[in-house]
């Protein structure tokens, strides 16, 4: 009888996950199309030169060849490094700031709907016209920032997106205004799954408001700010139209990102093989970072779940 009971459950089981697999087909065969599909023939691609100004020349396989001339190209070597700078400290800049929104409209106060609604405007606004937004706002002429600073006092305006330093600011400044919002979000829906009886635990036992955010949110908040980290992580290596907007990635490729090195290289230059490299590589950085994470966060809601237990 046993032996029968565990038979039934272990078809039923083999049915589940097969109606699971039916259900996934339909995401998977768009994952595969729109996603998987381009992926694969931008690699393709990649091995071979194409130039489009250049139709005669057929498509010749040069194998590593493109791979190779990126790594002894120094604007491509210095738009790796700008890309690399520029996910490292907008990130760190979101998540701080968005943890720290997060925990204040976490409170309960009065208009904190409000409050919330417009924390979340800058993320809501498309980035083109964010860019733009700022583009006007370090103007050298008729920007906002020089008359916060200056005031009318023209003569001490500073051209801001012509310096190497502050137009690098500049792209990082935007990107943290519009983005914060977003990892708030995250955080917060975090926040909100901690049980409020280990905070009046905590309080019972003596501990403070500060200690009890070392103690208690910090590591059941964990495993959200790994999951913003990620979302956030994936858009600043994909940074395009703040960059395009904003300084067409100059002043001397100071803010020249790999993706608007790769934009530059397909449709300015015609050279579809490199160009397709470069994609590759962000690609690739992508995936290799999301990996890292999410085994990250897999690992922290673990850890969560043990500890509210």
């Amino acid at each position: 009888m046993i032996t029968m009971d565990t038979n039934r459950e272990n078809l039923w089981s083999v049915r589940e996950r097969i109606l699971g697999y039916l259900f996934l087909m339909p995401l998977l065969t768009v994952l595969l199309i729109f996603c998987f599909c381009p992926i694969l023939y931008s690699f393709v691609l990649s091995f071979y030169r194409i130039v489009l100004s250049l139709p005669g020349l057929g498509e010749t396989f040069v194998g590593l060849d493109n791979y190779r001339e990126l790594l002894r190209d120094p604007v491509a070597v210095k738009s790796l490094k700008v890309t690399l700078l520029f996910v490292a400290v907008s990130t760190i800049l979101e998540i701080s700031l968005g943890l720290f929104i997060a925990i204040v409209i976490h409170e309960n106060f009065r208009g904190r709907g409000l409050v919330r609604a417009a924390i979340l405007v800058p993320w809501a606004i498309p980035t083109v016209v964010a860019s733009q937004l700022w583009r006007f706002a370090f103007n050298d002429q008729y920007g906002m920032v020089n008359y916060i600073l200056f005031g009318p006092d023209v003569i001490h305006y500073q051209a801001w997106l012509a310096s190497p330093f502050w137009a690098s600011t500049a792209i990082i400044i935007a990107d943290v205004w519009k983005t914060s919002s977003f990892a708030a979000l995250v955080i917060l829906a975090g926040l909100q799954t901690i049980p409020d009886e280990l905070y009046e635990a905590a309080s019972i036992d003596g501990a403070n408001r500060f200690q009890r955010f070392v103690s208690i949110t910090l590591p059941l908040l964990k495993s959200s700010i790994l999951l913003a980290f990620v979302f956030r992580t994936m858009d600043a290596f994909r940074v395009f139209d703040l960059v395009y907007v904003m300084t067409q990635g100059g002043p001397a490729n100071s803010t020249n990102v790999l993706q608007f090195y790769g934009y530059r290289v397909l449709f300015d230059q015609g050279m579809i093989g490199l160009g397709s490299a470069v994609s590759f590589i962000v690609f690739l950085l992508v995936f290799i970072v999301s990996v890292t994470y999410l085994k990250l966060v897999g690992t922290a809601l673990l850890q969560k779940k043990e500890a509210i237990r």
